[in-house]
């Protein structure tokens, strides 16, 4: 079963590799991926390629993350029994209340941030998803490994995040199946799915030299590293096509790159995106 469950994860990350490669890339990769998907979808067996396909037609997040015993997509909670089946991973649940295949994956990581009481004001802009802690200038990286390691671990030392080994594992796994990098404007969007416990996480690193990140000799000078809730992996693309909207103009990459401290930095993110990041 937990087989099966592996499948179908890999599958859905595909199908949103694939929604963010319409949404940002030139489309060149679509027709790998869309072999890879046709692949995957026909190993299933035919009852789960059955149900698959009729949750895939209402949303593409098909898999919900099971996180303190709710579903992390609806939120519902669910029954004691459920809980520990999907623990077991013994036969297939499905949420009772939005019917996505349920699972969890007892070693990933979790945001752990300081929860929002009612009595602190709300934020807005890119202060909703990031915070001048998670701003690294002048970031010493050679490579996509280096530069990730160094924004996972900035999450954890800042106490938004557990396990940042398993959350670099996974974002490079992500990225072996297609680079977030757009060499057209010199960023790469690195990120994770399925880290639950609170919302959409940013850090962002930029590099005056620039170094290759990908195999495809991409360079970038500007990395935005994303933690993402299954909930919100839809709203992603919106904050992507914000930030990219926003780098797409020169002097706004340029004030980026000369800002040498985590405070200048993060002043200059927020006058850069406050018309582009609601």
């Amino acid at each position: 079963m937990q087989r099966l469950v592996n499948h179908l994860s890999q599958l859905q990350e595909l199908v949103l590799i694939r929604d963010e490669h319409r949404a940002t890339g030139d489309g060149s990769h679509m027709k790998r991926l869309n072999d890879s998907i046709d692949q995957l979808t026909d190993k299933l067996p035919r009852d789960v390629k059955s149900l698959y396909i009729r949750l895939y037609k209402k949303n593409h997040i098909v898999m919900a993350p099971m996180y303190n015993g709710c579903c992390s997509i609806c939120g519902m909670r669910l029954p004691v029994s459920m809980v520990q089946s999907v623990r077991i991973c013994k036969n297939m649940q499905n949420c009772p209340s939005c019917a996505r295949i349920l699972f969890e994956e007892s070693d990933a990581p979790h945001w752990v941030g300081e929860k929002m009481s009612r009595a602190t004001p709300s934020k807005s802009g890119i202060s909703r998803f990031s915070a001048e802690t998670l701003m690294l200038p002048g970031v010493k990286a050679n490579n996509a490994a280096e530069a990730i390691t160094a924004l996972a671990n900035l999450m954890a030392d800042q106490s938004y995040i557990s396990n940042p080994d398993k959350l670099i594992e996974s974002a490079l796994e992500r990225e072996a199946v297609l680079s977030t990098a757009m060499e057209r404007s010199s960023i790469a969007f690195p990120h994770v799915r399925g880290v639950e416990g609170g919302g959409l996480t940013m850090a962002m690193a930029t590099s005056k030299e620039g170094f290759v990140f990908d195999g495809e000799g991409s360079k970038v000078n500007i990395v935005f590293f994303m933690t993402i809730p299954a909930a919100v992996s839809a709203f992603y693309l919106r904050l992507m096509a914000g930030l990219t909207e926003s780098l797409s103009k020169e002097q706004n990459r340029k004030a980026l790159l000369s800002a040498d401290s985590p405070v200048l930095l993060w002043k200059t993110l927020c006058k850069a995106t406050r018309y582009t990041v609601k």
